[in-house]
């Protein structure tokens, strides 16, 4: 058999062999599904890379949304030479080759290349740093595909050399039609075979998917294969595909949650805002995210802790009280019973009344000390219980509050006037505003009377 041939008949069992997701790969924009945000009839990257004009890019997102299948619908397309490489298995000889290659190729034909790197974000740093150069003269293009936040994970000047695209996870109807398609297809799919789903089987594939084509393809496989194998191959019976069957063939709904990357910090970001906006629900749906994704119970308890502080404050002190008893508990106990007393605590604090005015209270007296001129502490504030502190006059004149009523004494606390904590009307700070406004009545006197003393020292001649 002559050379060629053999190739073409290799590649075409190879081809047939490949898994459902593989064949069914798109072949033309015409067949690629989602991701209309930027690649909708009219839009920059669809016309960039029909004119063949295409720039370095990186397609940033989740598994199984189409990023490496427009990657080949590029290679498709474009006139230029297309290089691939997976960065779990290449290192950086093989990426120098690729870049000689491309440069020789470019000074004898002129002839550009298409270099894609699939989980570019396997690449160190240094390895990152190989590319900079022939990117930035255009001897290649770079196409890099990366399921990690590229602003975290692409090295900077490679990422300014590039426009970031950030694929979405693909809708159920997005996933209804790919699944519909492998049905229909009988050069790829299962068109051949008279396949038949029930509309619940194909609905849950797509809802227990979470937006990965990859895995709703590979799990319709095996429920199909698994039908023929149980009803014998037959060309022409029925194969029928009941929601029993694809509830087994996927199995449970996948969690994509990374604990170091976007996942983590999005997830706990949305659940402190849920707590501070007062939705419990939400709150609780966000803590139960992270605690499948297998979130440190910890963790989340301390985000409790110090939403508990920041935005109910003195409104609801038992807020606090609430939350650190959540920590310690769940410390205690561990999962899976310390979800019990974190979902309490959550609850609680989205429910509480709020205020950031203690929040914002240190905020201001740390900028104040940090900014202004330092303030000495008072000469009857200081300490006095060494010897000598007595002949230095620290703590003379200073009067012990439980001596006077209501135990708030007239005296200066401070030496200058300060008002950084400036409680609310909400919960329990409003009981908190009344008492310290007459607290705070008795203290500007006791500055007043501070102040005249200074004054009559001040005018009274040294002997």
């Amino acid at each position: 058999m002559p050379k060629d041939l053999f190739e073409d008949s290799f590649r075409a069992r190879v081809a047939q062999a490949a898994p459902l997701p593989v064949r069914m790969r798109p072949r033309t924009f015409d067949e690629f599904v989602g991701q209309e945000h930027f690649l909708a009839p009219g839009k920059l990257l669809r016309r960039t890379i029909e004119a063949d004009r295409l720039q370095s890019v990186i397609f940033f997102g989740p598994p199984g949304v189409g990023k490496t299948a427009l990657a080949q619908i590029i290679a498709g397309q474009t006139k230029a030479e297309f290089v691939e490489f997976d960065a779990t298995s290449s290192g950086v000889k093989e990426v120098r080759q690729a870049l000689d290659q491309a440069r020789s190729r470019l000074e004898t034909s002129s002839r550009r290349t298409v270099l894609f790197i699939d989980e570019i974000h396997r690449f160190n740093r240094a390895q990152q740093d190989v590319l900079l150069g022939d990117v930035e003269r255009g001897i290649v293009i770079l196409i890099g595909a990366t399921t990690e936040n590229p602003y975290f994970s692409v090295n900077s000047p490679l990422l300014s050399r590039s426009t970031v695209f950030h694929f979405q996870p693909l809708a159920e109807e997005h996933i209804i039609t790919l699944l519909r398609r492998a049905l229909a297809d009988k050069e790829r799919g299962f068109g051949k075979f008279d396949v038949r789903p029930a509309e619940e089987a194909l609905a849950h594939l797509a809802t227990t998917c979470d937006g990965d084509a990859r895995r709703a393809l590979a799990a319709l496989e095996i429920a199909v294969l698994s039908q023929m194998k149980a009803g014998g191959l037959k060309r022409g019976k029925p194969i029928p595909i009941s929601l029993a069957v694809v509830e087994e063939s996927i199995q449970q709904k996948q969690i994509v949650y990374d604990g170091t990357g976007d996942e983590h910090y999005d997830s706990v970001s949305a659940f402190i805002k849920s707590m501070r906006g007062s939705d419990p629900d939400a709150a609780l749906y966000w803590m139960a995210r992270m605690l499948e994704g297998g979130e440190d119970p910890r963790f989340i308890a301390r985000r409790i802790v110090i939403c508990a502080a920041e935005d109910v404050g003195n409104a609801d002190p038992m807020a606090l009280v609430v939350a650190n008893s959540a920590l310690q508990i769940s410390e205690f106990v561990g999962l899976p019973e310390a979800q019990l007393p974190l979902a309490q605590a959550a609850v609680y604090i989205a429910c509480a009344p709020k205020s950031n005015a203690v929040t914002s209270a240190i905020y201001a007296a740390r900028d104040d000390v940090k900014e202004n001129r330092t303030i000495p502490v008072p000469v009857h504030l200081r300490d006095a219980s060494y010897h000598g502190a007595a002949k230095l006059g620290h703590g003379l004149g200073y009067e012990y509050s439980h001596k006077v009523a209501g135990a708030v004494s007239a005296q200066d606390y401070l030496g200058v006037s300060k008002i950084y904590y400036e409680p609310t009307d909400r919960g329990y700070e409003q009981k908190i505003s009344a008492r310290l406004i007459e607290i705070r009545k008795v203290l500007e006197q006791g500055k007043r009377d501070a102040a005249a003393e200074r004054a009559k020292k001040d005018e009274t001649p040294e002997e």
